[in-house]
């Protein structure tokens, strides 16, 4: 433990705690200097790390459903009986400990001999298993379905076809803390370089794949030969929508999608004075607060009235604006910029800023050319059925390019959001085998503003009421989004347990609506 490690909280399992000692069912202690978490269900005790493999988040504050325990941070699961990362955005298993009990109390004696498997507990797939899968996109989606195929036990051969020449990296955090300067290059990684040629996936990092023939099952590689497959999972993502005026071409003016481009904006401040950025989107405001941790003055240029308005409404939205011109944030709003020249950009207003470097946040839009062109069914996304599959057989899609049948809404949706890309993978992966797993999961996404996070779950396009739970201005509060009575999304600032409620809410009604 080092100097700046908290120590151990909570009571010693080693000695023993009493039923009356746990709280819904559950606790938070230490064997020496781990901190355990103890889960008691209707038939059983368990002991499990207390902090969640993705962002250390405490488990103890989440809830326990089933046999399996939810983070309260980013809605990841483990399994209580092996530990297993049975929901991303965690991926890597949790160490369980013996528990024993005996006179009325239970004892945590230490790490269970054998570690979490591997090799996840799945049904039998049926047929045969497919002989090389290929993954074009190596981004959320694209990882987790490699990663799982893994974890599934499947053996044979996994090609990645990556765009961006990096390793897959935690894309969240590009335009969050590693953009602030608060957490290293290494934490970006996915998984390090070693882990594909361990695990035999093979990564191309620079691969440009131009071409998809459904009748022979090939795909087309830029200066490569063509690669066959037996299944095809489709996870180009997205790119950044470019801004169109004139100079936007400048060396000074930048997109942020990938680790390269972040690197670039990282470089760009260096010295920097003032930036702009055009756009009040999730990641044009993530990137405000990010640049102003490192002191830069920050303009935003956008042409709403209030930012995020469109998904958060018009109160949260308030809320948003507000806590950046706290922090320093300059807004133009009901704005745009009409030409950039040199170190000036100038605004539809007739107002001109001076500015440093100028980051362009105005949305992002799927990769779809290589569907359209290969002819599987698109509309403003590549249309999937429930278990992820495109209309042509074997060939899958998931992340950012699939819209797909959700069940709890009655609709035809596409979301662009990290945990439901890698979601996705991981439900995609299972089908590429043969599991026949429909696609269920209720959305989820997070965004950080210097220390206000905002959890939303659920997926509301449009609604007719939003109902206030607490006070938005405290930074304590839940909103419901909700059309005829019924509740479609839930954000929530420093609610995170009433967050994960409402999603499993949304839950169990979508397991009536299966009915």
């Amino acid at each position: 433990m080092t100097d700046d490690t908290p120590p151990p909280s909570g009571p010693d399992l080693t000695l023993g705690i009493g039923v009356a000692d746990l709280v819904d069912g559950k606790i938070v202690g230490h064997v020496g200097e781990d901190q355990v978490l103890v889960v008691k269900t209707d038939t059983d005790v368990f002991a499990i790390d207390a902090q969640c493999s993705h962002y250390h988040g405490p488990l103890g504050e989440g809830i326990v459903v089933g046999t399996s325990v939810r983070c309260p941070w980013h809605h990841a699961c483990f399994d209580l009986r092996s530990g297993e990362a049975v929901r991303a955005p965690a991926l890597s298993p949790l160490t369980c400990w013996k528990v024993s009990q005996r006179d009325g109390r239970i004892f945590v004696t230490g790490k269970q001999d054998k570690p979490a498997p591997q090799t996840m507990a799945v049904s039998k797939p049926s047929g045969e298993a497919p002989q090389k899968i290929v993954i074009v996109g190596a981004g959320a989606a694209g990882f987790a379905a490699a990663e799982m195929l893994r974890r599934c036990g499947y053996k044979n051969s996994i090609v990645m076809l990556g765009r961006e020449g990096s390793l897959p990296v935690d894309r969240p955090n590009l335009s969050k803390d590693y953009l602030a300067g608060s957490a290293p290059e290494d934490w970006l990684p996915l998984r390090p370089d070693d882990y594909y040629a361990d695990n035999d996936i093979e990564l191309r990092r620079d691969a440009e794949v131009i071409g998809l023939s459904v009748k022979t099952h090939e795909i087309m590689i830029a200066g490569d030969k063509n690669l066959k497959y037996d299944r095809l999972l489709l996870a180009t993502g997205a790119e950044p929508v470019r801004l169109s005026v004139p100079g936007a071409d400048q060396p000074n003016v930048h997109t942020l999608r990938s680790l390269a481009d972040c690197q670039a904006i990282i470089d760009g401040i260096k010295g920097a004075r003032r930036a702009l950025v055009i756009g009040a989107s999730f990641i044009g405001l993530e990137v405000a607060a990010s640049l102003r941790a490192r002191s830069v003055e920050v303009h935003v240029v956008a042409p709403e009235q209030t930012p995020m308005e469109r998904v958060l409404g018009p109160q949260m939205g308030a809320f948003v604006r507000a806590l950046h011109e706290e922090h320093g944030v300059i807004f133009h709003l009901q704005d745009t910029v009409t030409a950039i020249e040199g170190g000036r950009a100038t605004l539809k207003s007739g107002a001109s800023l001076d500015v440093d470097i100028v980051i362009v946040g105005i949305g992002v839009r799927p990769r779809l050319a290589l569907a359209e062109k290969a002819g599987l069914t698109v509309d403003r996304g590549v249309m999937v059925d429930s278990y992820l599959e495109t209309s042509a057989r074997g060939i899958y899609a998931a992340g950012d390019i699939a819209r797909w049948p959700d069940a709890y809404s009655g609709e035809s949706i596409r979301v662009e959001h990290w945990v439901v890309a890698e979601r996705q993978g991981q439900t995609a992966a299972k089908n590429m085998l043969g599991l026949r797993e429909r696609f269920d999961a209720v959305p989820f996404f997070w965004s950080q503003h210097y220390d206000v996070p905002i959890n939303y779950v659920g997926h509301a396009e449009q609604w007719d009421e939003i109902a206030l739970e607490g006070d938005i201005s405290s930074k304590d509060c839940l909103l419901r989004y909700k059309r005829k009575g019924r509740t479609m999304a839930v954000a929530s600032i420093f609610r995170d347990l009433e967050n994960l409620q409402a999603e499993l809410a949304m839950e169990t009604e979508l397991e009536k609506i299966r009915k």
